[in-house]
């Protein structure tokens, strides 16, 4: 095993404690970074399915507004958990976390 897919295994390296590329898109022949661009760009932008369809089209990448739903649909939660994941992380290796408090003006009657 190369020492890069030995890192990605063990969930180290470039990708802060993600899942196995080659084991949560096995079944699939779209590259891990495509899938990843179309469910980030639906998820993050407000954008339509036919939007992310139509972007993806002007780059090179021919795909269906159904693929980017089903991506979205099967791999959403796993890389919320991952984003989720590395915000707690990076809180947590401040040694002092600051904490910013909005003003709120609430009336109670």
């Amino acid at each position: 095993m190369s020492e890069e897919n030995r890192l990605a295994a063990d969930g180290e390296g470039g990708y802060p404690d993600r899942m196995s590329d080659a084991r949560i898109f096995r079944y699939f022949k779209t590259s891990p970074e495509i899938i990843r661009l179309a469910v980030m760009m639906y998820v993050r932008y407000p954008l339509s399915l036919r939007n992310v369809e139509d972007l993806l089209h002007e780059r090179g990448i021919d795909i269906t507004h159904e693929t980017v739903r089903f991506w979205w649909n099967r791999f959403g939660t796993i890389f919320a958990s991952e984003i989720r994941r590395s915000r707690v992380q990076a809180m947590r290796s401040f040694r002092h976390p600051r904490w910013h408090l909005d003003e709120v003006f609430v009336k109670i009657t």
